[in-house]
């Protein structure tokens, strides 16, 4: 089995730290979660030119595997939907 890459994309508010803090919560011994905080951009510009691959233009975003959570289109992230795009489970 192979790791699930998981990416968060925060700015640092309560809606991006409550999505981080479940985020968390749901990643299994499988899932390598990397948070990367948009508002204090990373010294590699790393973190800005993956919010402009996977075209983020808001937040809090989750991606899974290379692939924008559904919720996270909708713009209603929950426990079941990031369940459903794989966190908690082996890649």
């Amino acid at each position: 089995m192979g790791k699930r890459k998981v990416e968060v994309f925060t700015s640092g508010c309560y809606l991006c730290k409550e999505t981080v803090s479940l985020v968390k919560e749901l990643a299994c011994s499988n899932c390598e979660v990397t948070v990367y905080d948009i508002s204090e951009p990373c010294e590699s510009k790393e973190c800005i030119e993956k919010t402009k691959a996977y075209g983020i233009t808001s937040v809090p975003v989750v991606v899974v595997d290379g692939k924008i959570a559904e919720c996270c289109k909708r713009g209603k992230l929950d426990r079941e939907s990031l369940v459903k795009a794989g966190i908690g489970e082996a890649a």
